[in-house]
């Protein structure tokens, strides 16, 4: 756990094993008008035509970059642990409503298309999909900065456009395409964002913990005004490390935020068969805890704000996000075995976070059930034509394949595909 917590603190100053390199499909903003439905700084999605997006603002009493309120509440209280909960009342604006669903609607699709991609066997390997727990990196990306870190597990999609990557980033490192962000060579399990912070996803379960309060140290080493948040799921949640981690992390008072993504089933087994305390949140102990409706992106959002004021100031916090996977553990996984498919049809019918939001923009006026469904269109367009791209993107060249094992200039390095030739270099 030392070890991890040394390594974890360098990331910050050296780049993780895979460069990153972005292409961002998006186009500029042109107008009032574009801006009204154009993806937020990180630029996901395109506008709208002019047309449509004019009429869009014309039949709304505001525009969605004006000063107007809305005041939601969240779907359930907050349950803290040894920490007095936030409020549930939470302001918003049309604008960022919009943003929630636009962005939402675009992450679903994506995991949809890798879904097919991966049964035409276009993406080999492991594939995790996060659809159904849209919500959690929405609210959490809403409440902090890029300077902030995240690093999670290996249901990393998601995550990593959240922090502002691009669809053929995405798919290209699905299908091991050079215009991947790693590369083409890490995979669906491990993405990286270094200019945002995100540290990736990680394939062995439970280890990126130690790592991500390693990246909590260097912070407060630093003396910067950020904190990291570490993500795992609820079958790592009784892993030793864990709990290590942890233990350092409250004796030194890092800025760290654990994440426990309770999606109720650790790969096929049930919660309740695994934990003999499933209040994952209570599980620090002598670490304040908060459990959320990780369904909700607005209930997120304001205990993310909340955990990272905590942090800064006082050390350690565990939030336990109460979500749900629509798709199995893995695509290997047909996710219906060991639960029924009332339950999932059942969670979409009554906890979707893309229709809460959908809900609510309706319910304020904000705009038509047909412009909403234009969103998902367009979602789907952008996605199209990201794969189209990323199928052009070639293969990794052989050598590449030995690139990024060590830092140069330390250690032993081979080079070449045959491995002929060694060099050998003391620090």
């Amino acid at each position: 756990t030392l070890l991890s917590f040394v390594l974890s603190a360098a990331l910050l100053q050296h780049p993780p094993l895979h460069q990153t390199y972005r292409f961002d499909l998006s186009i500029g903003h042109k107008t009032a008008d574009d801006m009204a439905l154009a993806r937020r700084s990180s630029n996901l999605l395109k506008p709208l035509s002019t047309a449509s997006s004019s009429s869009f603002l014309n039949r709304r009493p505001f525009s969605t970059d004006d000063s107007t309120t809305i005041t939601v509440e969240t779907s359930v209280p907050f349950t803290g642990h040894n920490c007095e909960p936030p409020s549930r009342s939470i302001d918003t604006t049309p604008k960022e409503l919009m943003t929630f669903f636009t962005d939402m609607a675009l992450m679903r699709r994506m995991e949809i298309a890798a879904d097919s991609l991966y049964k035409s066997k276009l993406i080999r390997g492991f594939c995790h999909l996060y659809d159904g727990q849209e919500a959690v990196s929405i609210g959490m990306e809403a409440a902090i900065t890029k300077k902030d870190c995240i690093i999670t597990a290996y249901r990393d999609h998601c995550i990593f456009l959240g922090r502002g990557g691009t669809l053929l980033e995405s798919f290209s490192e699905l299908m091991g395409r050079q215009a991947g962000c790693s590369r083409g060579k890490g995979g669906s399990m491990h993405f990286y964002k270094k200019d945002a912070c995100f540290f990736g996803g990680h394939g062995i379960v439970g280890a990126q913990v130690p790592l991500g309060c390693g990246l909590a140290f260097a912070q407060k080493y630093r003396k910067e005004d950020h904190v990291t948040f570490t993500m795992y799921g609820d079958g790592a949640a009784n892993q030793g490390q864990l709990f290590e981690a942890l233990n350092m992390a409250a004796l030194w008072d890092l800025p760290a935020i654990l994440v426990c993504e309770n999606n109720h089933y650790g790969m096929g087994t049930a919660e309740w068969r695994a934990a003999k305390s499933p209040a994952y949140y209570k599980r620090g102990d002598y670490v304040p805890g908060l459990k959320v409706d990780g369904m909700d992106a607005f209930a997120v959002k304001q205990a993310c704000k909340f955990a990272k004021e905590h942090a800064l100031k006082n050390g350690p916090i565990i939030l336990e996000m109460d979500t749900y996977r629509y798709h199995g553990h893995s695509m290997s996984d047909p996710g219906s075995t060991y639960r029924t498919r009332d339950e999932i049809s059942g969670v979409r019918q009554e906890r979707d976070p893309i229709e809460r939001i959908r809900k609510l923009i309706l319910a304020h006026d904000i705009a038509t059930e047909k412009e909403l469904k234009d969103i998902e269109k367009l979602a789907r367009k952008e996605v199209d034509e990201a794969i189209a791209k990323a199928k052009e993107s070639p293969m990794p060249d052989d050598p590449e394949l030995f690139t990024n094992v060590y830092r140069k200039g330390f250690g032993v390095e081979s080079f070449g595909t045959d491995r002929k030739e060694v060099r050998a270099t003391l620090p």
